[in-house]
């Protein structure tokens, strides 16, 4: 009889013995809550500026591109050096970002070109690390630990976009937008020195003499041919690019339910619950080693869950459906990001991360303008549910044409991963020293034992 290794609940297993990641995910989580109280201020201080959608929607063009933009430079640059330094330095840029917001709303700054270009050098910062930062995990647990580790991040994002705004909302109206800006300014610093206290993380099979990747020309290219990572990325670009519903929440508010600014709320928070509660209950899946034919199963049940959205009537149902939305897509991300991340050779992660990261970014925004030019000649209904049905067959047919993507199981422990070092008994010297025996000095052999005299 097989024996279980877990039960449903969230494993915490890389939280309980691994006091690298538990620092990172303290940062991660910090940051991300600040970034969701920073949002919230930049879109209540441009259209106090403006008073026009055309400001709030400059918001999206001041991080979009930079996403875009920084985040395949920041792939580079984290297959060329210690990823460890290049986040360091993003989120030390991120912490001055973050310190000009709060001092343009402290002089009661009136440009609104001022405050999109710290929104874009912020998120500029953070593009440029994210690549990196994705690929920590990996590097500091064991294998059957990454899809874990990577569950429990998307709980710390999924709860910050719950607090996050209803914090925002109760620090501006009691201090103001720079009270807002300066909790960012602290999160983020969390973040940095959480950075600062992990190991060194060099890119394995790099020349370190020449600072760059030892790996030939189009090594990127290849890494992407290998059948289970373009077919991931396949499957999660299928599901956002075809069926992405959240500009359609307004029409379908309008259209159904009175357009209640209260229930166009309802829509977000379901599909944040539905994340949350897969979240709290990943260990089913991040147990399982069947991450290919997980991350299928689950995009394909966030398509028909956004078709059935498309039909329902009743408000009961329709959160319903996003809700079971919102939960497929959880396990959607944490799988793919598990795959890609283990499939990945350590010398080209970083750069694979930032295709990662760009299809992440630019897969909802286009799918969302998909489903709005649909919907302006048709209807939103017809719009969801065709999308649905168009992610579910997308999807079907890179599951019946990628072999290696279903059959792929999580290793055991990945390439290149950092283990965790026991001190020997009376070791001293430096830190590494403490951990291991040095070898003996180039050009020199280790010294021989003298032979123990024998006793009679």
């Amino acid at each position: 009889m097989r024996r279980r290794t877990g039960g449903p609940f969230l494993d915490t297993r890389p939280l309980r013995g691994n006091q690298p990641f538990r620092d990172l995910w303290i940062g991660t989580s910090a940051s991300q809550l600040g970034a969701q109280t920073a949002n919230v201020a930049v879109l209540a201080q441009v259209w106090e500026l403006t008073g026009s959608p055309v400001g709030t929607g400059a918001i999206g063009l001041a991080t979009g591109l930079p996403l875009v933009l920084f985040g395949l430079v920041g792939g580079s640059l984290a297959d060329a050096h210690d990823r460890r330094t290049v986040v360091r330095a993003a989120t030390a840029g991120q912490v001055v970002a973050a310190a000009g917001l709060c001092a343009q709303a402290l002089a009661d700054n009136r440009s609104v070109l001022l405050l999109l270009a710290l929104v874009a050098l912020g998120t500029s910062c953070g593009a440029l690390g994210a690549p990196a930062r994705r690929t920590f995990p990996v590097r500091l647990l064991p294998g059957d630990q990454v899809a874990a580790g990577l569950a429990l991040t998307n709980v710390s994002f999924q709860a910050a976009m719950l607090a996050g705004p209803a914090l925002a909302g109760l620090i501006i109206a009691g201090w103001g937008f720079s009270a807002a800006y300066a909790a960012q300014a602290v999160a983020v610093t969390v973040a940095l020195l959480a950075v600062v206290r992990l190991p060194a993380m060099r890119p394995e099979g790099t020349d370190t003499a020449g600072g760059g990747p030892r790996t030939e020309r189009g090594g990127l290219l290849t890494a992407l041919r290998r059948p289970t990572l373009w077919g991931s990325m396949a499957t999660d670009l299928s599901a956002t690019l075809l069926a992405m519903p959240i500009a359609l929440f307004p029409l379908v508010n309008e259209n159904r339910f009175g357009g209640d600014p209260r229930t166009l709320g309802l829509f977000l928070s379901a599909v944040a619950v539905g994340g949350i509660t897969a979240g709290l209950l990943s260990g089913t899946v991040t147990r399982r080693r069947r991450a290919g034919l997980v991350q299928l199963y689950a995009a394909g049940i966030w398509g028909l869950a956004l078709a059935c959205f498309g039909l329902a009537g009743p408000l009961w149902l329709a959160l319903g459906c996003l809700a079971v939305a919102g939960a497929a897509d959880t396990v959607s991300v944490v799988t793919r990001s598990a795959l890609i991340q283990l499939e990945t050779p350590d010398a080209c992660r970083g750069r694979v991360s930032s295709v990662e990261h760009v299809i992440g970014v630019a897969g909802p925004e286009l799918g969302n303008f998909r489903g709005g030019l649909v919907a302006s000649a048709t209807s939103a209904s017809f719009s969801l549910v065709s999308g649905g049905l168009s992610a579910v067959l997308a999807i079907a047919a890179v599951c019946a044409t990628n072999a290696p993507l279903r059959a792929y199981r999580t290793p055991a422990a990945p390439p290149g991963a950092v283990r965790p070092q026991v001190p020997r008994p009376g070791a001293s010297g430096d830190r590494l020293g403490r951990f291991r025996r040095r070898p003996p000095a180039p050009g020199r052999s280790a010294p021989r034992r003298a032979p123990r005299r024998r006793s009679r």
